[in-house]
């Protein structure tokens, strides 16, 4: 099973801190930075830290983790994080350098509802689930899934 680790990254001015993709000839969409879990990582987190080194050139905060999809083949863990500053332009990861994989650029989405709904992130099971939570409270409130997923 592949793993993958990604940040709900919360910015300082309560922004989703998110990538937007451009390929073509597809629709632009969001992702959460993030990716997949290498078998030199000590842990998960040790993975997003990692992650958004090579992506964002950041330093998360990781406060707790969210929630676990599973789809063939792949679990990915999402981990609620904060983060103070970044360096997109100084970010290091492979796939930055393949220009068949488009464009990459930061979008920083005010979190609400109807911003995450306009943002056309995916995938859509976490953007339903972060447009909940929002309305039922808010992200911080959310218990810590972390006791009950482990590294497979």
């Amino acid at each position: 099973m592949n793993e993958r680790v990604r940040a709900v990254l919360i910015t300082p001015q309560d922004e989703l801190l998110t990538i937007r993709r451009d390929r073509p000839g597809s629709p632009t969409y969001r992702v959460l930075p993030g990716g997949h879990v290498e078998p030199t990582d000590a842990s998960l987190e040790d993975a997003l830290i990692r992650e958004i080194r090579e992506e964002l050139a950041g330093e998360p905060s990781i406060r707790s983790l969210l929630r676990v999809l599973d789809s063939e083949g792949d679990r990915k863990y999402f981990y609620l994080a904060t983060i103070e500053s970044w360096a997109f332009d100084q970010r290091t990861g492979p796939e930055f350098d393949d220009p068949g994989r488009g464009q990459y650029a930061v979008d920083l989405i005010p979190l609400t509802e109807g911003d995450i709904a306009r943002s056309n992130l995916k995938p859509d099971a976490i953007a339903d689930f972060l447009r909940q939570s929002l309305s039922g409270g808010g992200l911080f409130d959310l218990p810590d899934q972390r006791a009950d997923h482990r590294r497979a």
